[in-house]
């Protein structure tokens, strides 16, 4: 019997707090104003360089990004704290990240109609785990009712769309029939909200995709074409942070535990890199670039998916053809290209085609071409 994967549904959840650029700028002059005082011996004795304030034309030149939704405004905004906090949770409490994957999930299943007793796996596809063990795709599984299995995964900002391939290959196998990929993204915990290079990039999130064998879907769907992945070892963008890295109390506070980058050369050599990809595996498809009717890009830079879009369509996308959530959302890392695909993909007709797209730290770049079916 040939089971063939698709998408049934997507689900998202939105946090309720907005932090917009002015807000942000706000707190983090602040904060450049008081280090600059506390130090201002070192500074003029040139031991230690000033820090430079930032400003909202700099965010939006550097990015495109307006706003973001973060799960802790108020100590994100301190500029004694400059990082989300919350209270801690009992081992008997469903965790926060579960929680918020659970929310996407739900939506996800409610829009195909399907209950969680027909779903036979949870993928917990996500940069940032809250913890090492249980899984936290186990605890979402538990919380639904789910009886099957599940597992974490992390490919950084192409989680989600590593995560899909996996689902599919599983339907295509027969070792599922029904498979959720949640990708709760809070990463407002590792960005460095005092960098004035990037204390702007990320926001928290969660969606769910729901991936299931054609045979039990609804009728209105996505035919899953075909995916490709590929990663490629880069220390451009890079977090040390984890459970052997932090015991050592001396250098637990130290940039490099939380998000650092190489910008420039992130966006040099990612761009030529993914184009490329995206065409060549549109051409073993026999799909024609030129054709696709939407390309639902990683919402990391407004700049990138321009340039991408533009190799892959051989002309300047319009907001229709290339969407944008970067915005409002921020770099939600893998969450991204599933927010634009869930936001923006309704109005497309049966037939239209189209590319979920990811890319990031590792460097990895996952790709996965939609055909949509009523």
């Amino acid at each position: 019997m040939t089971h063939r994967p698709v998408i049934s549904s997507t689900g998202l959840f939105t946090p309720d707090d907005v932090i917009t650029n002015e807000e942000l700028v706000a707190s983090f002059n602040a904060y450049v104003e008081r280090f600059n005082a506390e130090h201002a011996a070192e500074i003029a004795a040139g031991e230690l360089d000033p820090l430079q304030p930032s400003s909202v034309e700099f965010i939006e030149k550097a990015s495109g990004i307006k706003a973001r939704h973060v799960m802790a405004k108020e100590p994100v905004l301190d500029p004694a704290i400059m990082a989300p906090r919350w209270d801690e949770r009992s081992n008997d409490e469903l965790s926060i990240m579960a929680e918020i994957g659970v929310k996407a999930a739900r939506q996800a299943l409610e829009r195909a109609g399907r209950d969680p007793a027909d779903v036979d796996a949870v993928l917990c596809a996500a940069s940032n785990m809250q913890r090492a063990y249980p899984a936290m795709a186990i605890e979402i599984q538990n919380e639904l009712g789910i009886d099957g299995f599940g597992f974490d995964m992390n490919v950084a900002c192409s989680s989600a769309t590593f995560g899909i391939q996996t689902a599919a290959d599983y339907i295509r196998a027969g070792n599922a029939k029904s498979a959720l990929v949640v990708s709760p993204e809070i990463t407002s915990g590792h960005l460095n909200w005092r960098d004035r290079d990037s204390h702007f990039i990320f926001g928290d999130v969660a969606t769910a995709v729901l991936v299931e064998d054609a045979a039990i879907a609804p009728a209105e769907h996505w035919d899953i074409l075909g995916t490709k992945l590929k990663t490629v070892f880069s220390n451009n963008i890079r977090n040390n942070f984890g459970f052997l890295n932090r015991a050592h109390p001396e250098t637990a506070g130290t940039a490099d535990k939380l998000f650092v980058q190489e910008g420039r050369k992130v966006f040099k050599e990612v761009v030529p890199m993914v184009a490329q990809m995206i065409v060549d595996e549109a051409g073993r498809l026999g799909i024609e670039p030129q054709s696709l009717r939407r390309l639902w890009l990683h919402q990391a830079n407004a700049g990138m998916n321009r340039l991408i879009s533009h190799r892959v369509l051989g002309h300047e996308a319009n907001e229709d053809e290339s969407p944008t959530v970067l915005d409002t959302y921020a770099n939600t890392s893998s969450a991204g290209s599933i927010i634009a695909f869930h936001q923006h993909s309704e109005d497309l007709a049966p037939g239209d085609t189209g590319l979920i797209c990811s890319f990031g730290a590792g460097y990895s770049a996952g790709t996965v071409f939609v055909r949509k079916t009523a």
